[in-house]
């Protein structure tokens, strides 16, 4: 058997893509049915709640995306001039840096003699990924990607906006707000177990967390439309 044929998968190998997919659609179920039921609160007729909930949705996939872009890329930035200010280093004073990942090592729990030699055999195989990686705490895995996570988070918030609305367009006019908020939140208990599921965590304190603040939130802006009325 080939030793290097097993590839172990990890829970923290989906952080890039599993936060920004997570993350856009809870935001597009809950900010599209709850504008749905404030809308609806204060206007029983279907066309401007639908036309609420799509506004709501192409602006919630465009934000979510720019906002997505935005902060990976900064993070993505920060990572890349402290990996170009390590390469600097390690030309300037290699030996330097060498008893640097040498310390690191013994910090771990080696012992002087053996950390010399792994920080050697590791320098000589890639030096800037193992200070990357030991030193900055960057890897591949984890490493920021602005464009996934722009393209997962608005991908996914219009898939979960498209919930709310699909059942605010086929369900009868009166009954827009309790069948918006049950399914709607019916789906996002379910969106937070798969979660936490695969990220290694509880499934139900996942589901409770995020039903909970859901369903605050549209109550909120359910006694926000009982409040205006029909000045929307």
């Amino acid at each position: 058997m080939n030793r290097h044929s097993h590839l172990e998968r990890h829970f923290t190998q989906r952080i890039g893509w599993l936060r920004a997919a997570v993350l856009g659609a809870n935001d597009g179920i809950v900010s599209t049915a709850a504008l749905v039921i404030g809308v609806a609160a204060a206007e029983s007729a279907r066309g401007p709640v639908l036309l609420a909930g799509i506004a709501g949705l192409v602006a919630g996939a465009m934000s979510m995306a720019a906002g997505e872009y935005v902060s990976v890329s900064s993070q993505s930035d920060t990572e890349m001039a402290d990996i170009a200010r390590e390469r600097r280093e390690l030309a300037e004073s290699p030996e330097a840096e060498l008893r640097e990942l040498e310390g690191i090592y013994v910090q771990r729990g080696l012992e002087p003699e053996l950390a010399r030699r792994v920080a050697e055999q590791l320098t000589k195989h890639d030096v800037l990924a193992a200070h990357a990686r030991d030193e900055l705490g960057i890897t591949e895995a984890q490493a920021a990607r602005p464009v996934q996570a722009a393209l997962a988070s608005a991908a996914t918030f219009s898939v979960g906006a498209a919930l709310p609305l699909g059942v605010a367009a086929l369900s009868p006019a009166r009954l827009i707000i309790p069948t918006v908020s049950v399914s709607s939140l019916v789906c996002l208990a379910a969106l937070g177990a798969l979660a936490a599921h695969a990220g290694g965590a509880g499934r139900i304190r996942g589901a409770a967390r995020v039903t909970f603040w859901s369903a605050l939130a549209m109550a909120a802006t359910w006694i926000v439309g009982r409040i205006f009325g029909t000045t929307v």
